[in-house]
């Protein structure tokens, strides 16, 4: 067994790491196809030894594979097709390179490896390895990589343009009185020698930062859900046995919540698999089909019913981020955006449109529209994405809310679960912004590229100027002006939706005109007199 390695903290810092970016030449040629993880987790050590096992498809002959890995992790050896070959790790890469060209086609990776992995300075935002015990006293452990990306801990291609399309296979052993939760279907658990081994299995595709597992003195309370579609499928939250108690009330609002987003975004994904839940020591993440929850057990009302944004935000993403995938972390609102515009509509769903109006006014003030959301097509890393006050979450919601005023409720909600269930969308492939953008346009028979492309790629807020030009009389036109727009104008006269082009409109009133008062845009409006 490799010894832990001691690095100073120096030496330890990962902050720099971020997942995605620019596609490298050589990853570029490799389609992932499967992994197999087996490792040893030395909790007392905070350590892991074992092996990756990477099947990918090469698209044409290469002298060199390129992986990666955190470098403090340190890599043994490597068979390629059980073949022991040459390996250089540096810069948190594993360059590896045979006595000939590797061919085109299926090569099966072997990387054996071990070491102690990053520790999460502030997870899940800044991630790694959280080593921690509940109030027990019991080890618990739990994994965040959205960040830094899967390299934390075990050996990918990290981006996330590529996810294994056979799935994933982890064998995770662990001392035998606590218990692994994981992504997919338990297998078996196998014990020898005081430990345990957890084999989860998925059947699906899945992202490498949700390719994870935690470890916990877990009890599982079960139950099943019957989907929309009539399916079953198993429900399971891995809790700490301290905290059972709660599991009973968590599966009942899962199974509400599961109604109100198949609703909207159709069948629950993940069928042949299971609604999973892991109690964890940090906030929650959507790590696939067993996102985590932390929230001590603490509820908010939303028309009498108790709610935990929480809970069912993570759980919005398995239809957006999961089953909807971004091709690069430059189209990341699609994902943050739209699962944080479904928190708006379970507040419609639980306390009508009251609620809805109020979260919506809460997104719209929290957009500080400093950057764009989308800084280009492609080559972006999650950290140029996520930082710097960018508004993936707020804005892309209320950008949600101004599409559906835009194109009216006919189009818009049929369209959002279109992109949640057609299969060019969804599992085995990726979407851009131009992919969502053009289904809307296609669906509501107007270009609304203009639309996305202000939304998406400017920070800037429409730019409205309303002037009194005689008695009663004034004109509304938007300055920074880029398609013809339905607003709502409060007059004496009550509220109208005017469509306003490019020369802006000329409204008659006893008063000055209220220009979208209900807030379906982000604006500035000007009075002039």
């Amino acid at each position: 067994m490799l010894l832990p390695i001691t690095l100073s903290a120096q030496n330890r810092d990962i902050s720099y790491l971020s997942s995605g970016g620019k596609l490298n030449p050589l990853q570029a040629i490799m389609d992932v196809r499967h992994y197999t993880l087996l490792l040893d987790v030395d909790i007392d050590n905070k350590s892991i030894n074992g092996f990756t096992e990477i099947e990918v498809l090469m698209s044409k002959p290469t002298d060199t594979l390129l992986f990666d890995l955190v470098h403090l992790l340190t890599v043994q050896k490597i068979l390629v097709n059980n073949k022991a070959v040459v390996f250089t790790q540096l810069n948190d890469k594993i360059y590896i390179t045979g006595s000939a060209a590797f061919s085109a086609g299926k090569q099966t990776v072997k990387i054996f490896y071990g070491g102690q992995p990053p520790i999460a300075v502030r997870p899940p935002w800044f991630g790694g390895f959280t080593f921690t015990k509940d109030r027990s006293g019991n080890p618990w452990v739990a994994i965040n990589c959205q960040k830094e990306g899967a390299r934390v801990y075990f050996p990918c291609k990290d981006h996330p343009s590529d996810e294994p399309n056979e799935g994933v296979d982890m064998f995770i052993t662990v001392p035998e009185t606590l218990v692994v939760a994981g992504p997919g279907l338990l297998q078996n658990v196998t014990t020898a020698k005081n430990k345990k081994t957890y084999h989860w299995k998925t059947n699906y595709t899945i992202s490498g930062y949700t390719t994870v597992f935690n470890i916990g003195k877990y009890k599982v309370a079960s139950d099943e859900y019957t989907t929309i579609n009539g399916n079953k499928v198993p429900i399971q939250f891995y809790v700490l046995e301290e905290d059972f108690a709660e599991a009973a009330k968590i599966i009942e609002l899962k199974k509400r919540d599961t109604r109100v987003l198949e609703k909207y975004f159709g069948e629950y994904p993940w069928v042949k698999e299971k609604i999973g839940i892991a109690e964890v020591p940090n906030p929650g993440m959507e790590h696939q089909t067993m996102i985590t929850f932390q929230n001590k057990f603490v509820y908010t009302k939303i028309g009498g019913q108790e709610y935990s944004d929480n809970l069912f935000h993570e759980y919005a993403h398995e239809w957006f981020a999961n089953k909807v995938t971004n091709k690069d972390w430059a189209h990341e609102w699609i994902q943050e955006g739209i699962a944080t515009y479904a928190e708006a509509l379970i507040h419609f769903e639980l306390g009508g449109q009251e609620a809805y109006d109020r979260i919506i006014t809460n997104h719209r003030l929290s957009t500080r529209s400093r950057k764009p959301m989308v800084l280009a097509d492609e080559g972006i890393s999650e950290d140029e994405t996520y930082s710097g006050f960018n508004d993936i979450y707020s804005k892309g919601s209320f950008m949600m809310h101004s599409l559906r005023y835009i194109i009216g409720d006919e189009i818009f909600l049929p369209t959002l679960k279109k992109l949640a269930t057609d299969p060019q969308y969804t599992y085995d492939n990726f979407v851009t912004t131009t992919d969502v953008e053009q289904l809307f346009s296609n669906a509501s028979k107007q270009n609304l590229k203009p639309f996305f492309d202000f939304f998406t790629k400017t920070a800037d807020l429409l730019d409205i100027v309303v002037k009194q030009t005689g008695y009663q009389k004034y004109t509304v036109k938007i300055n920074n002006w880029f398609m013809d727009l339905p607003m709502d104008i409060t007059t004496a006269n009550g509220t109208e939706k005017k469509l306003i082009g490019k020369d802006g409109i000329t409204i008659n009133s006893a008063t000055p005109p209220l220009i979208d008062a209900k807030g379906y845009y982000l604006k500035k409006v000007l009075m002039q007199y």
